[in-house]
């Protein structure tokens, strides 16, 4: 134990009594809380020296106010001290998280008393791992150790403290003869801090047969547990846990909690569960009083696969008069980043300016990536350029801004002029630059310099954008030799990087070799079977590329259909490839043949290598002409006449890489409209303008 630590308190004399007392007494005058007890009030109003309860309660009104050197004052003063003066005091320092004050007030009333549960509990809830050993040890020969209130409050300690997945809390909790719902929750709360969800529902479920009921904090932590425990794994388990712990909450009522809500709104966004099913959630609240939290989960669940949703709420919140804070522009700024058109981004870029919130940097750095996300990458560098503080991330937004427009000198050059050490993130910025813009030589003279020049070591996204580099520039011998000297096992995406590259130069060989190795590291990933089939098809070999179907269908692999969206008026228009679905697909196929007319006059000729089927010529042209970007650009055409569409550019988003022939497509007839057409696909944006891309034709 350490030695009790010496007073900062002078020690009193009657003379300092009576000056305190008096001050204290006026301020007690204004101050006296009707409820203060009589002899209480007597003492204080007679200027008389308090008994022991008068002074404890003292004491203990001015700790509840903050005034701990007063309350240490008294403490000091007191000429007579019990069990509960010691207490009071330690106490009132844990509550302000004063560690050295309450060790040292604690071992200085070893000397005059034995400590009690409360006063053990109220060190132990400050104390870090090796103060709490030591009040552990005393507790332990003073047979405290076995009080609930003491082992709850061990236990909280080791879980706070705990390097070793709270072993010595188990350990507490394992020897407790009687244990009560704080104990449960205690140890609950642990599991959760250390992301041991799993645990904790055992836990719980042993709870729960134990016949001990469970309240708000039980529910709100196992809840809150499941976000943490289920990274890299199937998240199916996760979300049964939550909807069997929403369907306790319904059955308790304490679902109807806005803290409650909110944590199974969070927990069912994170595992991947309906966005659907948040709304209903958000929706049930209706009527209660929500809070700002509450708000920025059910946008937070909406910002990547509902954006639109994301702007309706934070209109909607705007209007029950709740003012956005930091966190909740940057999700409304993420909700921007995945539309089509910047005016979104512009319009809260304007809010963000009006609430005093300009100079946040993490705002700064959001809005960033939000116009560059939109299409407008002079907005994005604009922004960079009028902020008082940047910071790493400042600086990769900008670096990844360039590398997705196909900026690969611009990003070089302004590598040049960072003033702030790079990263990690700085180089898979520049090396995807480099790889969009086939700079084989420059992209390998930055990836050998990463170690020598910076010092940092290259990980497995740098050698995925060297495999792609050198794989689309057709050096597919030189990306093999790479993977094959990595000091790490290569992962999925490096795999997909070089089976792409063997698509874009039609070699079989290597393809089925990074084939097999995208399946076993990502069996559920269609690219590994569609890749493959594609290349098949482009070598007319259609027996083996229907074997490739075939095998996909009985493994139940599902390939992600292709998706487009455009906006018009304000509105968003999602199309699926064939558009069979849509209500307008008659009109828009009937444009469509006048537009191709057109296009084929000016050299379009349709590229049906990729189409998977040993069909006439004919049927694979009708195929390619109904990809979804198509399908969107002549919906646009269709409604250009009245559309309020600001300038000259149709901006057109796609969930997966563009097709050579849409890309071909694109570019002529951006020449014919007279418009500039970007689509931004999975991997980059493509400008497309007077029958050029920006690409290069090179992606």
């Amino acid at each position: 134990m350490k030695a009790a630590a010496k007073s900062l308190v002078p020690a009193p004399t009657f003379l300092h009594f009576t000056v305190a007392v008096r001050a204290i007494c006026r301020f007690m005058h204004a101050h006296i809380s009707t409820n203060t007890p009589p002899d209480v009030r007597a003492h204080i109003s007679t200027n008389t020296p308090p008994d022991v309860r008068t002074a404890n309660y003292l004491i203990i009104m001015h700790a509840k106010r903050g005034h701990l050197h007063l309350a240490h004052q008294w403490f000091a003063q007191m000429p007579h001290k019990n069990i509960f003066s010691w207490t009071i005091l330690i106490s009132a320092y844990s509550q302000h998280r004063k560690l050295d004050r309450c060790f040292g007030l604690f071992s200085q009333m070893l000397s005059h008393h034995r400590p009690n549960d409360f006063a053990y509990s109220s060190l132990l809830s400050v104390c870090d791992y090796w103060h709490g050993v030591q009040v552990h040890g005393l507790a332990l020969r003073t047979s405290f150790d076995a009080w609930i209130y003491v082992a709850n409050a061990l236990m909280a300690m080791y879980w706070n403290n705990s390097c070793n997945a709270g072993v010595e809390a188990w350990r507490v909790f394992e020897a407790m003869d009687f244990r009560n719902l704080v104990t449960y929750n205690s140890m609950i709360t642990g599991l959760s801090m250390h992301k041991q969800g799993d645990k904790a529902m055992d836990l719980f479920i042993g709870m729960h047969h134990n016949g001990i009921e469970f309240d708000h904090t039980t529910l709100l932590t196992l809840v809150s547990s499941l976000c943490g425990s289920n990274e890299g794994s199937n998240n199916v388990a996760g979300l049964i846990c939550c909807l069997q712990l929403h369907s306790f909450g319904i059955k308790t009522g304490l679902a109807l909690d806005i803290g409650v809500v909110t944590a199974l709104i969070r927990s069912y966004s994170i595992l991947g569960g309906e966005v659907d099913a948040c709304h209903k959630l958000f929706l049930e609240t209706s009527g209660m009083e929500r809070d700002i939290v509450l708000w920025t989960e059910i946008m937070m669940a909406s910002a990547e696969r509902e954006p639109e949703q994301t702007l309706v709420l934070f209109k909607r919140m705007l209007g029950e008069d709740l003012f956005p804070d930091c966190y909740i522009f940057s999700v409304v700024l993420k909700a921007c980043s995945n539309l089509v058109a910047e005016r979104n981004a512009s319009a809260l870029h304007c809010q963000v300016i009006k609430a005093g919130f300009l100079n946040v940097l993490e705002l700064g750095n959001a809005l960033i990536h939000a116009y560059a996300r939109s299409g407008s990458i002079d907005n994005a560098e604009q922004v960079f350029f009028e902020m008082s503080l940047r910071d790493i991330v400042s600086w990769n937004s900008v670096l990844k801004a360039y590398a997705v427009h196909g900026k690969a000198e611009a990003a070089l050059d302004f590598f040049k002029q960072m003033d702030v050490a790079p990263d990690g993130t700085t180089f898979v910025a520049l090396l995807s630059s480099c790889s969009h813009a086939g700079m084989v030589k420059e992209g390998t003279k930055i990836f050998d310099t990463m170690y020598e020049k910076y010092g940092i070591t290259p990980q497995l996204d740098h050698y995925a954008c060297m495999v792609d580099i050198l794989g689309r520039a057709g050096h597919l011998s030189e990306a093999e030799n790479i993977i094959k000297k990595m000091p790490m096992q290569p992962d999925h995406v490096i795999w997909s990087a070089l089976l792409a590259a063997c698509r874009k130069h039609g070699e079989k060989k290597l393809a089925n070799l990074a084939s097999s190795k995208l399946k076993e590291l990502d069996p559920e990933n269609s690219l590994g079977y569609v890749l493959i089939s594609n290349i098949y098809c482009s070598a007319n070999s259609f027996d083996e590329a229907d074997s490739v179907r075939m095998k996909m269908n009985r493994e139940g692999v599902r390939k992600e259909p292709g998706l487009s969206w455009i906006e018009i008026r304000h509105r968003m228009h999602e199309f699926a490839s064939g558009g069979t679905q849509h209500p307008q697909i008659k009109a828009i196929r009937a444009n469509m043949e006048k537009l191709l007319r057109q296009l084929k006059k000016m050299g379009y000729v349709p590229e049906t290598s990729s189409v998977l089927f040993d069909v006439e010529e004919e049927h694979k042209e009708e195929q390619v002409y109904h990809h979804s970007e198509k399908l969107a650009l002549v919906f646009y055409l269709m409604n250009a006449a009245d559309s309020n569409s600001r300038g000259n550019v149709i901006k057109i988003i796609k969930n997966i890489r563009i097709c050579s022939d849409c890309h071909n497509f694109m570019r002529l007839a951006s020449k014919l409209i007279e418009k500039v057409i970007i689509v931004r696909d999975a991997n980059r944006f493509h400008h497309f303008k007077d029958g050029a891309c920006s690409c290069n034709d090179y992606w």
